[in-house]
C-alpha cells in the first residue's frame, strides 16, 4: 500500500506536467481502490499471478503501444512484464547493495538519500510539484464519527512484527489519550481485528474502525486530529489524508527513504541503538530477543510527542 501511495506525487507531476499525456498503472488487485479516483490516470490494470489473466493483461499492454514504461517496483513481476511489452523502460534503483551494507555491517551509504518519491521521479526524469502523498476518497465518514470530537487514530498493524509498537503499549497510550479528553479511533484490517478488539476492549469508548475498505479508512482518517501509527502503509495513508502523524520505527530506519512525505510528522525511533536496522523490511522476530528497538519507545514518550504537533 505504501509504495502505491508514495507514487501520487509522481503521476500528478507527470500529468499536470504534460497534460496530453496517457497514464496507465499496473498494480495488484487488492490496491485498487488507492488509484480508483485518481483523476490523473487513464486506465488501471489488476494484475493476477494467475497465468491467464497475466496473459490477458501482457496482451492488453502490448495493444496500447506504449512509448515509455516506468518501472517503480523493479521485481520479477515487473520485469517479467517489461521483457515482453520490449519498450523503452527507467527503473527504480533499489539501493539493494547500499541497505545490505547498512542492514548486515551498519556502514550507512544512504544518510543523504532523498525520500523515496524524489527517487521515484529520479528514475522517471521528472521534476516533482511541492505537493505531498494524495488519495482520492469519494466515501463519507462512518456515522460514528462526529464533528464536535478530538478523535486521535491508532493504527497497531504492520505486516511484521518489528515494525510493530507493543500491543501494551497502545492500551496505555490509548487510556491516556482518553484521559486527556481525546477520543480514539481505531484503525486496521480485519486481518487485525482481533487485536484491535482487544485494544479496544481495554479502553473506555474507542471506537473501532476495521475495514477492508482503504476507501473508507481514508474517510474515517481525515476526522483524526492525528494518528499513532507504525512504519507501515497506514502511515503513508495518514499522510495522503494530510493528517499530523506520530510514527514509530523499530527495526527500520528512515534511511530507506520510507518516512512521512510533506506532512506534519514525529518519528519516533531509538537512535544510536547498534543493532538497528536488523532488517529493511521487517521481521517475524527480534534477532536478539530484547526488542529493544520498539520496548524502549515508551507509551509517556508517545503521548507527550503530540505536543510537538500543531494541532488544531
Amino acid at each position: 500500500m505504501g509504495d502505491i501511495l508514495l507514487t501520487s506525487p509522481l503521476i500528478r507531476s507527470i500529468k499536470n506536467q504534460n497534460p496530453s499525456l496517457q497514464i496507465d498503472f499496473v498494480l495488484k488487485e487488492e490496491f485498487f481502490e488507492l488509484l480508483k479516483n485518481n483523476p490523473y490516470l487513464t486506465n488501471i490494470y489488476k494484475y493476477s499471478k494467475e497465468i491467464s489473466e497475466k496473459e490477458k493483461l501482457i496482451r492488453t499492454l502490448k495493444s496500447n503501444n506504449y512509448e515509455l514504461i516506468i518501472d517503480l517496483q523493479n521485481n520479477n513481476r515487473s520485469r517479467q512484464i517489461n521483457y515482453r511489452l520490449r519498450k523503452k523502460i527507467f527503473q527504480f534503483n533499489k539501493n539493494n547493495f547500499k541497505k545490505f551494507l547498512l542492514v548486515h555491517f551498519k556502514i550507512n551509504r544512504l544518510k543523504k538519500a532523498p525520500q523515496i518519491p524524489v527517487r521515484y521521479a529520479k528514475a522517471a526524469g521528472i521534476k516533482l510539484d511541492n505537493g505531498g502523498l494524495e488519495i482520492f476518497t469519494d466515501n463519507i465518514a462512518d456515522s460514528r464519527l462526529e464533528l464536535n470530537k478530538k478523535y486521535i487514530g491508532l493504527c497497531p498493524g504492520a505486516k511484521h512484527f518489528t515494525k510493530r509498537w507493543p500491543k501494551e503499549y497502545f492500551i496505555d497510550l490509548g487510556k491516556m489519550l482518553e484521559t486527556s479528553g481525546y477520543k480514539v479511533a481505531l484503525f486496521g484490517s480485519t486481518d487485525e481485528s482481533e487485536t484491535i478488539k482487544e485494544i479496544e476492549s481495554q479502553l473506555g469508548n474507542a471506537l473501532n474502525l476495521c475495514s477492508e475498505s482503504i476507501l473508507l479508512t481514508a474517510a474515517n482518517m481525515k476526522m483524526c486530529k492525528a494518528i499513532y501509527t507504525n512504519d507501515s502503509g497506514t502511515m503513508h495513508l495518514s499522510c495522503a489524508v494530510d493528517v499530523p502523524v506520530i510514527a514509530f520505527f523499530g527495526s527500520t530506519v528512515k534511511e530507506f527513504g520510507f518516512y512521512p512525505y510533506k506532512n506534519q510528522n514525529v518519528v519516533l525511533e531509538i537512535e544510536n541503538l547498534p543493532c538497528r536496522p536488523c532488517t529493511h523490511i521487517g521481521r517475524d522476530s527480534c534477532p536478539l530477543k530484547h526488542f529493544k528497538c520498539m520496548k524502549e519507545i515508551k507509551p509517556e514518550l508517545a503521548f507527550n510527542s503530540l505536543k510537538r504537533l500543531h494541532l488544531s
